[in-house]
Formats: C-alpha cells, structure tokens, sequence
C-alpha cells in the first residue's frame, strides 16, 4: 500500500467510525481544523491521561498548572515570537500552491535515505544471513553515491539555515530539481518569511482595544508562572512544571490530516536545572521520553532521534523523537535545552526577578530548562497510523483491526447479549451496570454477534463480553481477547479485578 493510501485509508476510517471529523463539515470544512468524534475524544483523552499519570505521578519532583490562552502580549515580545517565530514560505507559481521551504528540502533528504534503505533492503535479500550492513553501506559504489549526495545536501542546507539565506533555500530547490507535487513543476517564487501567530482585539471598543496574541505555544504560560509555582510549591532545583493545552498557529501550509493543523493541543514540561548542568539534564530526559513512547509497547523501528538542523534563538541543544507516520519520519516531540533565555527575557521585560535561591549554596541564579514538547494531536495520528491494519485469520477471512495499545484503547470493554431475547439483553444490562463505574463500555445488541466483534475489532476495543444462554445457569460469560482472538469463561464475579489488572498503569510504567 502506498503512503498516499494509507493516509486515505486512515482518514476514511477515522471518519467511519468516529474518530475525527473534518470541522464545520456541513459548511464545506475549515482548512487545517478537526473535530474530534466519540471515540477519538476518549482516545484523545487516553493518551493525555497516561502522559499525565507519568509526569506528574511518577516524578515527585514536577508539578502541574493549566494556564490560560491569553496572555499579556509583552509576553510574546519578550518569548521572542513577535519578532523571530517565521517559517520559511515559497509559492508554486503553476499550482498557485505555498510550501514551507525548508520542509521540501528535508523530505527530499528523506527520500536519499529511502534509496539507500531500498539498496540495504536489496543487498539483504541477496546475502542473506551473512550479510553484513555496515561493510555495505562503507563499500558498495551505489550506497556510496547516495550517501554523497546526501550528505552534500545536507550540509548546503544547513548552512543556507545558519544564515538565514532564502535565495539560497529557492536555489537548492531549483538545484536539485524539487517540483511541486501537484503541477510537477519546480518553477517557484522567491522565498518569504510569514509570521505564524493569530492576533485578536482585547476589549469592548475596537478603537481602544490592544492587541493579543492566541499562544502559539504552551510553554510560556509556564515560565511566567515559575516563581508562583517555586515559591508556593516549596519546590527545589531541579524540578519540573508540565502543562498540556491548546496552541495556535496560522499554518499557512496544513496539510497531513491532523498532523498539521491550525489549532492544535500540546504536552509540555519544562525542566528547571542549575546552570552547567543542562546537559546532563538534556541527555536524561531524551532518555526518559524515548523510553515513555516505547513503554506502550510500540516496536522501536517506528521511533528514531533527530538532531535539529538550525537551533531555534533560545536554544544550546535540541533534537527530536520522529515517528514513521505514512507520510514518512516526521516530528513527534522535541527536546530542547532552552538555556536560561526565558526566565531571563521575562526578567528583563517585567522588571521582576525570575531567581532561583539556592538554600544550600546560599546562591541566586536564573535556572536552565530542558523542554519535553510533544503534539497530543501527533499522538493520535500516530497511535492509529500505527495500530490500523488488515489482518487474514485462519480460516481465510479478513478484519480490520485498530491494533491500540489496549491502555490507550477508547472503550475497554464491550458488552454483547449473544441475542436479543430470552432475557439475554437484561443479563447484559446488569454485567454493563457492573463494569461501567471503572471502565469506558460500549453495550451494543444490534446485528450478529460476529458483525459486533468485527465492529469492536475495527474501534480498537481490548475485550468483549459476550452474556449467552449459560450465563443465566452459571453467571459466567465468554471474554474474547482482541489481539488473540482467545475466549475464556469467567465468572462476573470476577470481571471487575481481571479488567483492573490488564490496565493498570504499572503494567507500563512500572
């Protein structure tokens, strides 16, 4: 299946079952906006809960606030937005269509190291066990022109970054014959910077109103926030403040489903650290978050780390957590050593003193801060990019399976009476009564019993409980395992503690 399938195939089903929908759909849609349906709120939800439960729970050192949108817009003066949060934007002159350059160019890059992984790919088939990746890639003439190529690329790009040369961004796009992939040609337009952030009006008389800015990040309302949280908090370096809420900004290139999108939420902490010892703390946490997104369970060849091309103003080190969305490896979570620039700025901007006292050194100091920033949204997108699949069973027929970790699944249990008569139904209602204090359920009596199974299978539904004609005798019940497809009797009794064991968070962060 090609990328562009998959991605329609993942959208088509998103929408089928309530997951996402396009926003305003019924006045045509809002460019870059999504909705999100019954199960990929719960989903949504889910996802946000076990980054919580991890940051907050597990570290006794981090502390949680929820900060408001708004924001004083010298906030966004001192953050450095107003002046240096641009992406860098060329139009299509054929297609009339804009693009970031600078993504253009690193999925060009992207694809070289396609071409190389298709020559590995190759070469492995033909040797074998015996077959040696490292000599291959060091030796073979092809191989090695791809990785000249590549890397002479690379090194043009990011000296165009360094500089902030956009004539020299639209010449490597010319250079290397980059088209637009809708009219397939590469005749551009000079390349522009464009300033990302949405500004209204705060007031009740447009005349007098002053402009604010909605965030285009969560973690600002962090920084003016860290001498209330340290002084009332008791806190004591190093420590954290997490934050997950919705951000900004006018993308004028959306595109990738909810990849991209216009308003979007984020799961931010901020690290506060002695200065000299940011990166320690850097090279911890890229570390620790790894280690949170391979704790669901997803194989480890779907993550890799990126090291930023250009570090953004405030930053001394900075990378990236990629997931392989169908569109290729893109950007999941960043790490970034953000240096004392923040608390500093804000400092310098408010006249109040962003200090840290040090009770044991007898010392004040602006604390560094290492960021974890990773996109809830690009969370969802990868959990169903990851999990959506069709898998062929034993007996030759076929399902649709959204294989979710089942910690992350929108409904845990669902309740199925084998038929709609004989009391069966009553019986489930009871069972649906029982479980629904402690887990999202879904009680669904319509259609055959296999088509329920098949419609919990595609939803991502861990287990389904099936209340047939022995349950009335014995009050024990079939539970089917989504994965495995094995089916056990238990007794209802018993249900509530089973359920309990498989989603227990220790089971994955333990």
């Amino acid at each position: 299946m090609s990328q562009e399938t998959e991605l329609k195939t993942l959208i088509s089903h998103s929408k089928e079952y309530g997951f996402i929908f396009p926003s305003s759909e019924i006045y045509d849609g809002l460019s870059a906006v999504y909705d999100y349906g019954q199960l990929g709120v719960e989903l949504k939800n889910n996802i946000r809960n076990y980054w919580w439960y991890s940051m907050t729970r597990l570290h006794k050192n981090i502390v949680g606030i929820d900060a408001a949108i708004f924001m004083h817009p010298t906030t966004w003066k001192a953050s450095g937005h107003v002046d240096a949060f641009m992406d860098p934007l060329v139009d299509n002159k054929d297609s009339k269509k804009r693009y970031r350059a600078d993504v253009l160019i690193e999925e060009h890059i992207e694809k070289y190291n396609q071409r190389l992984q298709k020559e590995i790919d190759k070469a492995s088939k033909r040797f074998g066990d015996s077959f040696d990746k490292e000599l291959f890639v060091k030796t073979n003439p092809r191989a090695l022109e791809i990785l000249e190529k590549r890397d002479a690329l690379h090194r043009r790009f990011v000296a165009a970054l360094e500089k902030n040369d956009l004539d020299e961004l639209r010449n490597i796009l010319q250079d290397e014959n980059i088209v637009c992939p809708i009219s397939g040609t590469k005749n551009w337009t000079e390349v522009r910077y464009f300033n990302l952030m949405f500004d209204t009006k705060l007031g009740s008389v447009t005349d007098e109103a002053s402009v604010i800015y909605l965030r285009p990040e969560t973690a600002q309302g962090i920084f003016v926030n860290f001498l209330n949280v340290y002084k009332t908090g008791r806190m004591k370096v190093p420590f954290g403040i997490a934050q997950v809420g919705k951000a900004f900004r006018n993308e004028i290139v959306a595109r990738q489903f909810i990849f991209r999108m216009r308003e979007f939420e984020q799961m931010e902490m901020q690290f506060f650290v002695k200065p000299g010892t940011e990166m320690e703390w850097y090279r911890f946490w890229k570390e620790e978050r790894m280690k949170w997104h391979l704790s669901l369970g997803i194989p480890d060849k779907y993550y890799r780390f990126h090291d930023h091309d250009k570090l953004a103003h405030y930053a001394n080190a900075a990378c990236d957590i990629q997931f392989n969305f169908p569109f290729g490896f893109k950007e999941l979570e960043g790490i970034h050593s953000r240096t004392d620039f923040d608390l500093k700025n804000h400092e310098t901007y408010s006249g109040r003193k962003m200090q840290y006292f040090d009770p044991e050194t007898s010392e004040s100091y602006i604390p560094y801060v290492i960021e974890t920033s990773i996109g809830l949204d690009r969370t969802v997108l990868a959990m169903l990019s990851y999990a959506l699949r069709e898998e062929t069973l034993n007996d030759g027929s076929t399902r649709t399976l959204l294989k979710l970790p089942y910690i992350l699944a929108p409904a845990k249990v669902a309740v199925l009476p084998l038929v709609k008569k004989d009391g069966l139904p009553q019986k489930a209602e009871e069972v649906f009564e029982q479980l629904k204090w402690d887990f999202q359920c879904i009680y669904d009596e319509k259609d055959s019993i296999g088509r329920r199974y098949r419609r919990q299978d595609a939803i991502g539904t861990p287990y389904c409980i099936t209340i047939d004609h022995q349950t009335l005798n014995d009050n024990t019940v079939t539970l089917r395992d989504r994965d495995t497809l094995e089916q056990i009797r238990i007794h209802i009794s018993e249900l509530n503690n089973f359920l309990n064991t498989q989603y227990h968070y220790k089971n994955y962060l333990g």
